[in-house]
C-alpha cells in the first residue's frame, strides 16, 4: 500500500508540474495558432501564476523544465546551421533543466511569501542575460496589464486567494487595479512612406556563394519597386546582404546610387580594425551610416561566459570562429528630419536599446527568422515587440526574413 500511494504521489507532482507548463506557456500557442480572446487569456495567466505560487515544491522543477521546453524549444532548429544538430537533445535537456532549477529556486525558502518576492524578482532578470521568458508576457492579450506594477498586483490578487478564507473576496481589489483598459498612447504616424518588402530567404541557402548574385538581384528589384512605387524610404531584414558591404565596393556604389532616389536600410556586416559587426546599414544621398549591433545574442554572437570558456566552446563548435563585436550605445537615424531608433533582432526585445531614447517615438528594428522557422520563435518575439512597444510607447516597424513584417504601435 505504501509503495502504491507513493507511485500516486509522484505521478501529482508530474501532472501539477506539466499543467502548470501548459497554463505559463498557452498564450504563446494561442497567439500562433491566431486564437486570441482576452477572456481565455486572462483566465489561463491567472491559473498559471497561481499554480506557480502553489503547487508542491516537488512539481516546481517539472513545471519550469517543461516551461522551458515550451518556450524555448524552437533554439534547437538553427543547429542543423552550423552542423551540430547532433547537440539538439543535449540542447533542449539544458534549456530545461536551467529553467528547472530557476523555478526550483523560486521555492529555496517554501513558503508563499517568498515565492511571489522570488517570483517578481525573475522579472527584472535573464539567464545569461537572456531575458524571454517574462511572466507578465501572459497578460499581453488579456484583460489585464503587462507593467511590472500591473503583475506585482496580480501576484498580490493571487496571494490573498491562497491564504484568505473568508475574505476572499477582497482579492479582486489588487486584481480590478491591474485591469487593463487599453487606453492607448496615440502617436503620429511618420511623415514618410516606408517600404517593407517581405523576404524569405531560407537560412541554408543564405550564405552559399552559388546562390550570391541571386540574392543580390532580388534585392535591388525591390529597392526598384519601391522607387518605382514612389516611396521615401525602404528597410529590409538583418544580413539581407550576406557580405561585408563596407568591403564590396561594388555593391555598395550600386546601393550609393540607388540611395539618390530613395532612402534605403539594410541589414550586413561591418569590418573595422579586424573585427565583425552585425550593422544596419542608412544609406541615403550617397552618405553611409552605420548602426552597430548593441546586445548580441547570448550563444549565438557572443558566448555570455569567461574568456577560457569562450574561446574553449568557438574552438570546438564553431571551428574557431570569434564572437561578434557590439556598440556601446544606441544608434539613432535622422530621416526626413525624425529620428529613428535602430535594433537589430534580438536587441529590439531587450531593455537595453530603449535606454536614452530623449523623445525618439520611432523604432526601425530588422530581423532574420530563418534560424527558427518553422516555429512558435517569431510569435514570442511579436509579443516581446508588442510588450515593448506599449511599455515605451514607441512605434516599431519590424522587417523580417522568414516571417511576417510587423508595425506595432503603443
Amino acid at each position: 500500500m505504501f509503495l502504491v500511494k507513493r507511485d500516486n504521489s509522484n505521478k501529482n507532482f508530474i501532472i501539477k508540474g506539466l499543467i502548470t507548463a501548459i497554463l505559463l506557456s498557452a498564450f504563446i500557442y494561442l497567439s500562433y495558432f491566431n486564437i486570441e480572446y482576452r477572456l481565455i487569456d486572462t483566465i489561463f495567466g491567472l491559473l498559471g501564476i497561481y499554480f506557480l505560487l502553489t503547487i508542491p515544491r516537488k512539481a516546481m522543477f517539472i513545471a519550469g523544465f517543461l516551461s522551458g521546453v515550451l518556450w524555448f524549444y524552437w533554439m534547437i532548429i538553427s543547429l542543423k546551421y552550423y552542423d551540430l544538430i547532433y547537440l539538439a537533445p543535449v540542447l533542449l535537456l539544458a534549456i530545461g533543466v536551467l529553467y528547472g532549477f530557476i523555478f526550483l529556486l523560486f521555492t529555496l525558502y517554501d513558503k508563499i511569501y517568498f515565492r511571489l518576492i522570488a517570483i517578481f524578482a525573475f522579472t527584472f532578470l535573464g539567464p545569461f542575460g537572456f531575458d524571454w521568458m517574462k511572466f507578465e508576457l501572459l497578460f499581453i492579450d488579456s484583460y489585464l496589464g503587462t507593467s511590472k506594477e500591473d503583475f506585482l498586483l496580480i501576484l498580490v490578487s493571487l496571494l490573498m486567494i491562497a491564504k484568505l478564507k473568508k475574505t476572499k473576496l477582497l482579492s479582486i481589489i489588487p486584481l480590478f487595479l491591474a485591469f487593463s483598459f487599453e487606453n492607448k498612447t496615440y502617436i503620429e504616424n511618420p511623415d514618410i512612406k516606408i517600404s517593407m518588402p517581405q523576404v524569405n530567404l531560407s537560412q541554408n541557402l543564405k550564405w552559399e556563394k552559388t546562390y550570391k548574385e541571386m540574392i543580390l538581384k532580388n534585392n535591388f528589384e525591390y529597392i526598384d519597386n519601391a522607387i518605382h512605387n514612389k516611396k521615401d524610404l525602404i528597410v529590409l531584414p538583418e544580413t539581407v546582404f550576406p557580405l561585408v558591404l563596407n568591403k564590396d565596393e561594388k555593391v555598395l556604389t550600386s546601393l550609393k546610387n540607388k540611395s539618390y532616389e530613395i532612402d534605403i536600410i539594410a541589414g550586413s556586416l561591418y569590418l573595422e580594425k579586424n573585427q565583425f559587426y552585425n550593422v544596419s546599414y542608412f544609406i541615403s544621398k550617397g552618405n553611409v551610416q552605420i548602426a552597430k549591433k548593441l546586445v548580441l545574442v547570448p550563444f549565438g554572437e557572443e558566448i555570455p561566459l569567461p574568456k577560457f570558456f569562450v574561446d574553449l566552446i568557438n574552438d570546438v563548435f564553431y571551428e574557431g570562429a570569434e564572437d561578434y563585436s557590439k556598440a556601446k550605445v544606441p544608434t539613432d537615424f535622422i530621416i526626413n528630419n525624425q529620428k529613428f531608433r535602430s535594433a537589430i533582432c534580438y536587441e529590439a526585445t531587450n531593455e537595453k536599446i530603449y535606454q536614452n531614447l530623449n523623445g525618439v517615438k520611432y523604432m526601425i528594428a530588422i530581423s532574420n527568422n530563418a534560424w527558427f522557422t518553422p516555429s512558435t520563435q517569431p510569435t514570442l518575439q511579436k509579443l516581446l515587440l508588442r510588450y515593448y512597444s506599449k511599455k515605451y510607447n514607441i512605434t516599431i516597424f519590424h522587417s523580417v526574413n522568414g516571417s511576417p513584417n510587423f508595425i506595432f504601435k503603443p
